[in-house]
């Protein structure tokens, strides 16, 4: 009987109490005799989450970019296909630069504690080697277009995102001008696969997000048992830094764009979105929300029924604004509290490097979780260094999620508005 009360009971409060319950044990023991071996004990346990997360982000990618841009139907590719890619990866580029800007801005930061002195020197002399790496936009280049099943073993993010989409669109491109049913049948069966390989691997995400709570409490443990209470200056800097962009992507940026490019009063439009907005908040998943979106946009937007459906379920998957604001403030954060110098050719590296991993969100909820190694990545991180960002992340990444889900969905719908508007596909 209890056991079914507490099945009831919705994962984002477990994940809520284990993080809470964390930050309790680990400031009493803070300091203590017993610290480090209950450190020694949970470490594990946290250890084990971080690696689940790795374990996962790759195929989540590779599943759900194929899929995605197979989706796209080369038909209709024109100027509606190009101009949604157009606005999506510009907005997304337009998002990681305003959520890098804003983290330079609020500048958070950490206290490292003599107890991680030895991870700050390993910091310092990653630093000096990531220095030496000579052109970096030219090696940038080269990398996206490694052996892919290397790169799937490696962990090595970019050259899978790339591989991922050209593999989709080619896999569509067969498709639609095959001259025989055989081969169009073929390619079919094969992305029906894909689409269960799909459902699979969300079944382990469920799985996973299953043993969050414990893992939370493991790593939030380890880290305010470490840190102290300095850890709370940091959530709130974070936390601050990240709510800011976003309502400021979503009151100013967006309606700006709106008055820029349809020549109407924006905020009214803003105002016929209220629901699906609120629904991605509550909810946190874009994916979740698109039937709303659908409805949305075609009985109070007026957009047309092939526009909205084309542009909404591409954006569920890979247009995610409030990812490209959230991840860079955790890379910044991550280079404050280790020690490390990033230099203007580093930071596009990391914007660009943002874009593409919002691309492989997915629009399930905490997506942008399984992204942050990607970002942490570019910074040349030690896994222990990378597991402290992480278990800084899980900790207030659900209420972070809502406000970067609303984001991500208000970005979908303006987008589709702003193209109908352009490409005159809106109903009277």
């Amino acid at each position: 009987m209890l056991l079914n009360k507490l099945r009831k009971i919705p994962l984002i409060y477990w994940n809520l109490a284990g993080f809470i319950g964390g930050c309790i044990v680990g400031l009493l023991l803070y300091n203590s005799d017993c610290a480090k071996t209950v450190i020694e004990i949970l470490s594990p346990f946290g250890g084990v989450l971080i690696n689940m997360l790795k374990m996962i982000v790759i195929p989540i990618i590779f599943f759900s970019l194929i899929y995605g841009t197979s989706s796209l139907p080369t038909s209709t590719f024109g100027k509606m296909g190009v101009g949604v890619i157009c606005w999506y990866f510009v907005t997304s580029i337009y998002a990681a630069i305003f959520g890098t800007a804003g983290a330079l801005i609020f500048d958070p930061d950490m206290q490292i504690s003599s107890v991680s002195a030895e991870l700050l020197t390993q910091a310092k002399n990653m630093q000096t080697t990531s220095s030496q790496m000579g052109n970096a936009f030219v090696n940038l280049f080269y990398s996206l277009f490694a052996n892919p099943f290397k790169s799937l073993a490696e962990g090595n993010f970019l050259p899978v995102i790339v591989f991922s989409i050209m593999f989709g669109l080619a896999a569509r491109v067969v498709m639609d001008s095959a001259q025989d049913e055989r081969t169009a049948k073929s390619i079919r069966m094969m992305l029906d696969v894909i689409d269960a390989a799909q459902k699979a691997i969300a079944k382990i995400v469920e799985w996973i997000m299953l043993y969050f709570p414990f893992g939370v409490f493991a790593l939030t443990c380890c880290c305010f048992a470490t840190f102290g209470s300095g850890l709370f200056k940091s959530y709130v800097q974070v936390a601050g830094c990240v709510i800011v962009c976003i309502l400021a992507m979503l009151f100013i940026c967006y309606p700006l764009f709106i008055l820029i490019l349809c020549r109407v009063n924006p905020y009214p439009i803003l105002w016929k979105l209220r629901e699906p907005v609120l629904t991605a908040f509550v909810t946190r998943s874009s994916a979740a929300t698109l039937p709303v979106s659908l409805r949305t946009c075609l009985d109070k937007l007026k957009v047309r029924r092939e526009l909205s459906s084309f542009t909404l379920s591409l954006g569920a998957t890979v247009n995610m604004d409030g990812v490209c604001v959230h991840l860079p403030v955790f890379a910044i954060l991550a280079a404050n509290m280790f020690g490390i110098e990033m230099t203007v050719t580093q930071m596009l590296m990391m914007i660009l490097c943002v874009v593409f991993a919002s691309i492989g969100a997915g629009g399930v909820p905490g997506g942008s979780i399984f992204l942050l190694f990607m970002v942490l990545e570019n910074l040349n991180l030690t896994p222990e260094q990378t597991g402290i960002i992480v278990a800084l992340a899980l900790g207030i990444n659900p209420i972070l999620d809502m406000f970067e889900t609303a984001c991500n969905v208000a970005g979908d719908n303006i987008g589709t508005y702003v193209i109908g508007k352009r490409l005159k596909m809106l109903n009277k």
